[in-house]
């Protein structure tokens, strides 16, 4: 709705992930960092965890851009329960290999070992990334592990990234898992932006949705942002699109601190609705639409950020399971 008002080619605060907005920050630049390390290294683990929203998917969504010359085949998964026996058919799925109705571990664990062999011997390497590493039950940890036993010549034939939240600390801490903790050759926690690294994110993702300063922004305006939303990038998304959608509907070409914060009172107002619907949420005056117009398009573009933010990943995934299952 606001792209065209701000003469935009794209929506710059969409949540789902999407490599073209990467912003790397310091914290971002660092645990890139330490995944190049690993895919130098070509074996082990490199865990990379941090808080929810802080970009870790769209990191590694740049990194695999990256990765298209430098003779890496890389796949990733987007953890839920899933059980040992279903991982690895999951792993070997997506990596493109036909499900040819090996029931059995044994026959999967064939089946992934001569693929990791023969794109050893292609002089390619294996990257295998799963993402909401914290979900994983222990025992499908301990597969991985063995995944990563794989080898030829005394040479890794799989690296293996592990992204998530902080929890996943716990579960390394387990009882069993010190084998897996010894394979762990790098790891980082991605925090949220400092206040200046706020005011370079919002500009980076609006310059690449193709900003020429309209809106503008005073510094007093990045200043509230970076309090509202503590320098959270999914935080700042959401912030920032509904700081956008208000300023065309109010027709503003400049956003100040004032701005900023009309924005974030309505965005408190309506979460202490959500808790508490018998509340009276005050009707602002002098606005230009009406306000039930206002509240039914903020909710399609959160309800359009959140279809867009699972349907991804979920999508390839339910079909590579349904196959798996179907086949079962």
């Amino acid at each position: 709705m606001y792209e065209s008002f701000y003469n935009l080619r794209a929506k710059p605060f969409q949540l789902s992930p999407d490599a073209r907005f990467f912003y790397n920050s310091r914290g971002h630049k660092r645990a890139m960092s330490y995944l190049r390390y690993g895919i130098s290294q070509g074996e082990g683990f490199i865990v990379v965890l941090g808080g929810v929203g802080t970009g870790k998917t769209t990191m590694v969504q740049a990194l695999f851009d990256q990765l298209h010359d430098d003779g890496v085949v890389a796949a990733k998964l987007v953890t839920t329960q899933l059980e040992a026996d279903d991982l690895l058919r999951l792993v070997a799925a997506s990596f493109g290999l036909p499900d040819e109705g090996a029931s059995s571990k044994a026959s999967v664990l064939k089946q992934l070992e001569a693929f990791f062999i023969d794109k050893s011997r292609q002089g390619k390497q294996v990257l295998l990334v799963i993402d909401e590493v914290q979900n994983i039950p222990m025992k499908s940890l301990e597969e991985l592990r063995m995944l990563s036993n794989f080898q030829l010549g005394g040479t890794a034939l799989l690296q293996i990234f592990l992204l998530g939240q902080l929890e996943f600390i716990k579960t390394l801490q387990g009882k069993g898992m010190e084998q897996l903790r010894q394979r762990i050759i790098a790891s980082h926690y991605l925090g949220a932006l400092e206040r200046d690294e706020v005011k370079g994110y919002i500009e980076y993702r609006l310059t690449a949705a193709g900003w020429q300063g309209d809106p503008s922004f005073d510094e007093s305006a990045y200043d509230e942002v970076f309090s509202y939303t503590e320098g959270v990038p999914r935080k700042i998304n959401t912030f920032c699109d509904r700081l956008m959608l208000f300023g065309c509907l109010e027709e503003i070409h400049a956003f100040t601190a004032g701005v900023v914060l009309k924005v974030a009172s309505e965005l408190q107002g309506e979460m202490a609705y959500a808790q508490n619907p018998d509340l009276t949420v005050p009707v602002r005056k002098g606005t230009k639409v009406s306000q039930q117009l206002v509240e039914m398009e903020q909710r399609l573009c959160l309800l359009e950020d959140k279809v867009d933010e699972f349907s991804g990943g979920l999508k390839s995934q339910r079909s590579l399971l349904n196959k798996l299952w179907s086949s079962s």
